[in-house]
Formats: C-alpha cells, sequence, structure tokens
C-alpha cells in the first residue's frame, strides 16, 4: 500500500477517541492529539493528567481500550516500541533508557550496528557515533561507558541516538530535567532545526518558559481528559497553568515563605571542613532546627554531594559532622536514620521507590527497616500511618495497595515524601524534591516544606530552580564548581541577580 502525500495542513500522526483503563481507573477517556509536520507540540498536565499514558499507548506499550492513532494518514497499531520506531516514531525518556554497561557508541547504534560478515565493525561504528555527537556539538568520549558520564549527557546521547533514526514524530518526555541552561539551549538548536527538517516533534515537560521558547502548539491533558489544543503564542502562561489545573492560581502565586523571622538557636546539625575528594571540596555549613538550607547552584556545582555527605549515603574523607551537639561518623543511611536525619535522592527511580511493591509498604520501608526486620510494624498502626499520609499528601489515587509503577512522577515523589516523615525526622534533606512534577504538586510539596520547617524541622532544600530556592529558604548556600563559596541570609535584599551573580563570580565580586 503506497503512503498517502499529505498536505501542509494535514497532520503526519493523529490520535482520535483514546481511551484507556488500569484496574477499572480510567487514564484517558476519549483523548485526541494532532502532529503537523515541521512543529513542536507541548503536551501539558499535572501528573497523572495522562501524558505518559498517551505516550505509551501510541507507542505500543499500552493497548487502548478505544480510539485510533494513523500515521500519515494510514492506521495504525504497534506491538511494542521497537515497531514504533521502525513506523518513525522515536521516544526520549524522563528517565534515561539506555544499557549502562554499554559504551556511548554502542547505545546511539543498538541494533543497528555496522556490520561485515555478520560482525560489528567498531571503527565504523566509532566513527559514526563521534561524526553524529559532533554534527550536535557535543564532545564525548565515544568509548567510554554510559554509566560513567553525568546524568545530563547521559540525556544527550539518548536524544543523539533518537535523531540519528531520522524520525517522522520525535517524542521528548521531559528530555530537560536533568539538563543546565547551556545543555538546554544545545539542545532547543537541535530541536529547531529538527522541526526546520519537517520532523513532527511532541515535547513533554513542566518548564512553562520552554514550552514558550520552542513550541508553537499546545495540548493540554487533565484527569485523563482533553481541556484543549492551543496556539502557544494565543495561550497567555497564566491561561495555560489554569486550564492544567482547573481553577485559577489563586494561592499559587505567592508561594513565598513572607516575612516569618528567621531560625536562630542551637544548630541540629554542623559540618566542618566535611568534604570528599573528587566530590566536594571540604566545607563548613549550619542547619538549625525550624531552618530551611537551600543548596544553589548550577548543575554538576556539588549540591547533590553535599547532600549525600550529610545524610550519609557518601562517606566523607575529610572533616567532622557533629549532629545533636555530638560529633559522628555517618557510615550509612542507616546510620542517619538512627540519627533523626532522612534523605530524598533526586534518582527517585535508583534510589527512592521499589516500582514493584504497593504505595503502602514502599511508605512504611524505611520504619520498618529502622526497627529491624524480626520487629514487624503491627497491622493496625501500619493502617492508621499509611491512611494519614496518604490523605495528609493528597496522594493519588488514595489506595494504598495501588503498585507504585503505576502512580505518575508526582504522586511517586509523594510516596517517597511519605516513607520518610513517617519516621519522624529531625533532619529532612531534599533532592530536587519538585524536578520532573507538575506545577500542582510542586506547589504542594512547597508548601509542605515550608509547614515542616515551621513546625520546627530542619529542611535542606536542593533545586535547580533558583526562584523555589529564593521562594523557600531562610539560608541559601551558593555551590561553584564542587565549592561552597558563600552562605547568604535570604533577606528581603536577596535577588535573583545577586543569587545568579554569586553563581557566576564566586561571590568574589
Amino acid at each position: 500500500m503506497s503512503t498517502p502525500q499529505l498536505s501542509p495542513a494535514q497532520p503526519v500522526l493523529r490520535m482520535a477517541g483514546i481511551t484507556k483503563e488500569f484496574a477499572g481507573v480510567r487514564a484517558l477517556s476519549g483523548v485526541g492529539l494532532d502532529l503537523y509536520p515541521g512543529e513542536v507540540h507541548a503536551l501539558m498536565g499535572e501528573n497523572g493528567a495522562g501524558k505518559s499514558t498517551l505516550i505509551k499507548v501510541l507507542t505500543g506499550v499500552h493497548e487502548a481500550e478505544a480510539g485510533t492513532v494513523t500515521l500519515e494518514g494510514v492506521p495504525v497499531r504497534f506491538a511494542g516500541p521497537l515497531q514504533a520506531q521502525q513506523a518513525g516514531i522515536s521516544t526520549v525518556y524522563q528517565e534515561v533508557n539506555l544499557c549502562p554497561n554499554l559504551s556511548v557508541a554502542e547505545n546511539i547504534f543498538l541494533g543497528r550496528e555496522p556490520r561485515r560478515l555478520g560482525r560489528i565493525v567498531w571503527s565504523e561504528l566509532r566513527r559514526r557515533a563521534r561524526d553524529l555527537l559532533s554534527g550536535l556539538d557535543l564532545e564525548i568520549d565515544v568509548r567510554a561507558p554510559l554509566d560513567t558520564l553525568p546524568l545530563a549527557l547521559q540525556q544527550m546521547v539518548a536524544i543523539a541516538r533518537a535523531v540519528d533514526i531520522r524520525a517522522k514524530v520525535l517524542i521528548l518526555d521531559e528530555p530537560t530535567s536533568s539538563l543546565d541552561r547551556e545543555e538546554v539551549a544545545q539542545l532547543f538548536t537541535v530541536i529547531r532545526r529538527l522541526r526546520g527538517e519537517g520532523v513532527a516533534i511532541l515535547f513533554v515537560t513542566h518548564f512553562l518558559d520552554q514550552v514558550y521558547d520552542v513550541s508553537d502548539r499546545i495540548t493540554v491533558l487533565r484527569d485523563g481528559r482533553l481541556v484543549g489544543e492551543y496556539r502557544t503564542a494565543h495561550l497567555p502562561q497564566i491561561e495555560l497553568v489554569s486550564a492544567m489545573l482547573g481553577q485559577e492560581l489563586g494561592e499559587l502565586t505567592d508561594r513565598g515563605r513572607g516575612d516569618r523571622e528567621r531560625p536562630a538557636g542551637t544548630p541540629f546539625a554542623e559540618a566542618h571542613g566535611l568534604g570528599r575528594k573528587g566530590a566536594i571540596a571540604p566545607f563548613d555549613l549550619v542547619v538549625r532546627p525550624g531552618e530551611v538550607l537551600g543548596l544553589a547552584g548550577l548543575l554538576g556545582a556539588g549540591r547533590s554531594e553535599i547532600a549525600r555527605l550529610l545524610a550519609g549515603a557518601d562517606r566523607a574523607d575529610t572533616g567532622s559532622l557533629t549532629v545533636d551537639g555530638r560529633t559522628t561518623n555517618l557510615r550509612s543511611p542507616r546510620a542517619a536514620i538512627r540519627r533523626g536525619i532522612a534523605f530524598c535522592s533526586e534518582n527517585r527511580r535508583s534510589e527512592g521507590i521499589i516500582p514493584d511493591l504497593t504505595v503502602r509498604e514502599n511508605i512504611v520501608l524505611a520504619l520498618q527497616a529502622a526497627r529491624g526486620w524480626v520487629r514487624a510494624l503491627p497491622a493496625r498502626r501500619t493502617e492508621e500511618l499509611v491512611a494519614h499520609w496518604i490523605a495528609a499528601l493528597h496522594i493519588h489515587p488514595a489506595d494504598p495497595e495501588a503498585v507504585v509503577r503505576n502512580l505518575s512522577g508526582g504522586n511517586q515523589q509523594k510516596v517517597l515524601l511519605a516513607r520518610w516523615l513517617i519516621t519522624e525526622p529531625r533532619l529532612l534533606i531534599l533532592d530536587e524534591p519538585t524536578r520532573g512534577i507538575d506545577i500542582g504538586a510542586k506547589a504542594e510539596i512547597q508548601r509542605l516544606v515550608a509547614a515542616l520547617a515551621a513546625d520546627g524541622m530542619a529542611v535542606v532544600h536542593v533545586s535547580a530552580e533558583l526562584e523555589e530556592v529564593l521562594s523557600l529558604s531562610d539560608t541559601v548556600a551558593v555551590l561553584r564548581d564542587r565549592e561552597l563559596v558563600a552562605t547568604l541570609p535570604n533577606t528581603a535584599e536577596l535577588t535573583l541577580d545577586q543569587l545568579m551573580e554569586t553563581i557566576a563570580t564566586g561571590g568574589t565580586h
């Protein structure tokens, strides 16, 4: 069968009436989506709105109960992502979905390696990989194992692989969540080039500014239903957010902590010359009860490295840490838990949720581990605690027996928060708790952080979004090139421009 010729007014991909259910819960209800050649189409909505489910239906991960998909005018139904890719639909996911033990070159051409007499031609494989990356202005050792690269470069390798497949439709699912500003700009250069070559690009993100920077059209989903499709240039940001939430912004437009008096008194934790060779230079830091200490800096500046040392996830090789007035050596996260320290890692997939366990099992995991496996939590107490935190954090669906892998990213993040809050920590360390989640869930978590500090908990908060750091923090610790360069009280005089200048100059001007 010949492929129909498309006019500029015809979509290259059309999804119509897509309906999908999971265990009787409707995730999508009659959703439609049109992607046109040479356009960047943003797919927006809160976590749980149905964005990921729609992509998985399109690429054959899930089979819809109703609806149709047509590619270049021809009805299609894919048995899986590989078949979708072979048809010209390539996807880059939020979490890097490559093989960490293989080299950069092997990952780029996995399944498409150049061969001669049935054997891979390694020199040709590496040459092609170098040429492809050079064309994207990326300097990466193509022989290096993928897992030796920073997360941002792993993401760029995934994008390079998708670009090389010559897709008719390129789906980018939160591609910028691990990239710094320069890398985002570099990615957008690639996106615009592909758009100019006629590729239809579906762009899923929670960064509103990025949507308006690169997209031509926006589709909004809410609660598994289509809210509407809009020209980006004709949709003000406040109207987009209202469409996503189904309500006016109201309290979400004022998320700051106001004029609350800055905490004082005896510190809960003090770092003196604490450091780890190759990770973070020795630093001094004080965290007080009732204080939100924000860690600010560019990607790779050392924010996560400080968080991991304070949480016992990594061991320091210099300096000392005093917790509650006593010098301590945190050899593991379990030791930190015993001292009242809880840690939510930025990588919720590999260091957070246990995807095949239920919400209930994930929530009680840390508390049960602290008690020891021979002292099981009483069933009634478990039920009460889990029900309390599901309600308090508005975890959806509110089903303790739901398998966590089926929850949206924002709700998975809330499950992780519940896991640590149930242990009643005195210091809560949050590494990028709002990365990759929607604006509504982000606002809920931000309000929760402020409320916990107001109740006397010490909080260390890591965020790549400087506006978020300023809105939540009492004190801002600024990092640059894996060194703590300044600790600034977050007074009314501290502006975003001043914070950015400190990051840029290291506080030397």
